[in-house]
């Protein structure tokens, strides 16, 4: 056989380009179902959404008393409070039910016991130590994006929302042949000449890191009609093909001739150094790649034209760790007990990284799946200012944080239709959302810590919604208002409404469920209540927050509340029913600049996209009429 000498090689970009575009329809991913609890490293080839919410019920979060609140307001150290058995408080372990009329639970540490019952010298305000209904996962919320791989806290969080099988994209086989007569397998007693074979157990270890299935054939001998029908056997059993050796110049090196008899070669040679002598083709519809010998080249052979037909067969992005600085968005504190790991979302904003805490409860494992990393307080620091700068280490690359839309303000379930839309194109942008109400989202916007502000602010006065506010907090200042969607907000209700309740007129006679202060449901809220003559006091339930629409449905849905304001597509998830009040502008506000970030022109596109409508037709209560018009 004669040599295989190549005169020229392919930029590796270009080839890269080159051979994916040339592989076309070929790299297309196949979806199967599977069991959660065998779905680690695996990606979802759809978005998954919880079945159940958790905690299924208020529970206690500490080990102590469980209280009612309003009976402990007067206690002090000057001036404790005693409270007795059965009468005044039931004893509760953590995770134990905390049942009406108990609203708050005392930890154990903080009883003085007597004959009579306990002391207690601090008041114990609503729901402490209480972990509502769904305040990790809530029934209906999507927990993970379509193109996820699936980590050990995903799996603990899927099984936790009461699902226990998903769709994922299917782990493409990869065949993997060894060739050369001088090469042994390492259990083998080396002699002169031979070369102990390890190339192809570094490949399988790289495939099952990226996704795939990794089958490695024994080692072949360097004989023409050999190697060619072990390649052709391997074709028939797998989805990929790695040949490794005889790529090369060498008189033995039949690798690429093989290739071209079978099949078609569109790369032989790139200009990478090591690692020239690659092969990219393609046989039997299926790719094929001829790898150098020498393991540093075969190494960035792999990383560099594997992984990619890799990424295109099982969803996966690339992905690596590192350590940056970012603006803290808000005051953390911490003990000098400890190190404490506080799980953040970043986004780059204004030229700067900025990071938004999560939730740092022990239960709150739902705070690990949103995390884009850690930012680590020592123990020696009490925490950090807002406004800070802190280290952060990135779960993802700061590329995907580049990507990222941060998104500060009132919540609704389209933005989870956005996020999985964004998922799912090529450009690999995000959607990271935070749900601080609309005044909070204004506010973070006017700091420079969002790219957008969702929000649905009413003015009573001249019943239009948010441009007065984006007025006030902007003075003087160019402001962008997208038009997002008209939407119903609405009294949420037991399926049935036993209770008869027709507005909100009925609102004085039965437990209610509120949104925090700053949200826009609120503020419609007091509007209504104003406009009946109702003050908030007569309201049982006025001062129970709730973080989002869901979580109001959730309390409903749970008996827990009787009733509760927020829209019609969280009803519906949650199998309510529902009492219209009155539609609603829910658009996104932003900086004019803000409108030239990739990023944001792709959320602007899919706000307009006929799966966006699509989807939400199917949650119901929506109009899109102008929607992405830019004011």
């Amino acid at each position: 056989m004669k040599r295989n000498l190549y005169l020229t090689t392919t930029p590796i970009d270009e080839a890269r380009e080159i051979y994916m575009n040339a592989l076309g329809d070929d790299l297309r991913p196949r979806a199967e179902t599977i069991r959660v609890t065998d779905a680690l490293g695996r990606v979802t080839s759809e978005a998954i959404y919880a079945k159940y919410s958790s905690p299924l019920y208020n529970s206690a979060a500490m080990d102590g008393i469980a209280v009612v609140s309003s009976r402990t307001e007067w206690a002090s150290e000057a001036s404790p409070v005693l409270l007795k058995p059965d009468e005044d408080y039931l004893a509760v372990d953590t995770g134990d039910p905390i049942r009406k009329p108990y609203d708050a639970v005392i930890m154990a540490e903080d009883l003085q016991e007597v004959p009579e019952g306990v002391l207690i010298h601090a008041p114990a305000p609503a729901w402490q130590h209480v972990r509502p209904i769904g305040e990790d996962i809530i029934a209906g919320e999507m927990i993970l994006t379509r193109c996820h791989r699936i980590r050990p806290i995903d799996i603990g969080v899927l099984l936790s929302g009461g699902v226990t099988e998903i769709p994922v994209y299917a782990q493409p086989r990869v065949g993997i042949i060894p060739t050369g007569t001088e090469i042994v397998e390492p259990y083998e007693n080396p002699k002169e000449g031979d070369i102990i074979e390890s190339n192809s157990r570094m490949f399988e270890a790289m495939v099952r890191e990226n996704g795939g299935l990794p089958v490695r054939y024994d080692i072949v001998p360097d004989d023409y009609e050999a190697i060619k029908a072990s390649v052709l056997k391997a074709l028939e059993e797998n989805d990929v093909v790695l040949v490794n050796a005889g790529s090369s110049a060498g008189r033995e090196d039949f690798t690429v001739h093989i290739l071209r008899e079978i099949g078609e070669v569109f790369i032989h040679g790139v200009a990478i150094k090591p690692g020239k002598p690659v092969i990219l083709a393609r046989a039997c519809g299926k790719p094929v790649i001829g790898i150098p010998g020498y393991p540093v080249s075969a190494y960035l052979a792999v990383e560099n034209f594997v992984y990619p037909v890799l990424r295109s067969l099982t969803g996966l992005r690339a992905s690596q760790s590192t350590t940056i600085q970012a603006v803290l968005s808000r005051r953390l504190v911490s003990s000098l007990k400890h190190r404490e790991y506080v799980r953040v979302r970043v986004g780059r904003v204004g030229g700067r990284y900025v990071c938004a805490p999560l939730a740092r409860g022990a239960g709150a494992a739902m705070s690990m799946v949103r995390a884009d990393g850690f930012c680590v307080i020592p123990q020696e620091k009490e925490g950090y200012e807002a406004g800070e700068t802190v280290d952060v280490v990135l779960f993802r690359s700061a590329e995907e944080v580049d990507r990222t839309i941060v998104c500060t303000g009132s919540h609704d379930l389209l933005l989870d239709v956005i996020s999985d839309l964004m998922s799912g194109e090529p450009e690999g942008v995000r959607l990271s959302s935070t749900h601080v109400g609309s005044l909070g989202g204004l506010m973070a916007l006017q700091r420079g810590e969002a790219h957008i502000s969702p929000t649905h602010l009413l003015d009573e006065e001249t019943g239009i919604y948010n441009e007065s506010y984006i007025r006030t907090l902007f003075p003087g200042q160019e402001m962008v208002l997208v038009k997002g969607v008209r939407r119903i907000q609405g009294l949420m209700v037991a399926k049935g409404n036993p209770l008869g309740i027709r507005g909100v007129e009925d609102l004085t006679r039965v437990r209610f469920v509120n949104r925090q202060r700053g949200a826009g449901t609120r503020v419609l809220l007091d509007y209504k209540l104003k406009q009946a003559g109702i003050s908030p006091d007569d309201v049982d339930g006025y001062e129970a927050e709730a973080a989002t629409h869901m979580a109001v449905a959730a309390q409903v849905a749970s008996g827990e509340a009787d009733c509760g304001m927020g829209v019609y597509s969280a009803a519906h998830a949650m199998g309510l029913d529902f009492l219209p009040v009155g539609d609603e502008e829910y658009d996104f506000a932003m900086r004019p600049e803000t409108l030239d970030l990739p990023e944001v022109k792709c959320f602007l596109r899919l706000l307009g996209s006929d799966a966006f409508r699509a989807k939400l037709e199917e949650l119901g209560g929506y109009s899109l009429e102008g929607s992405g018009e830019i004011r």
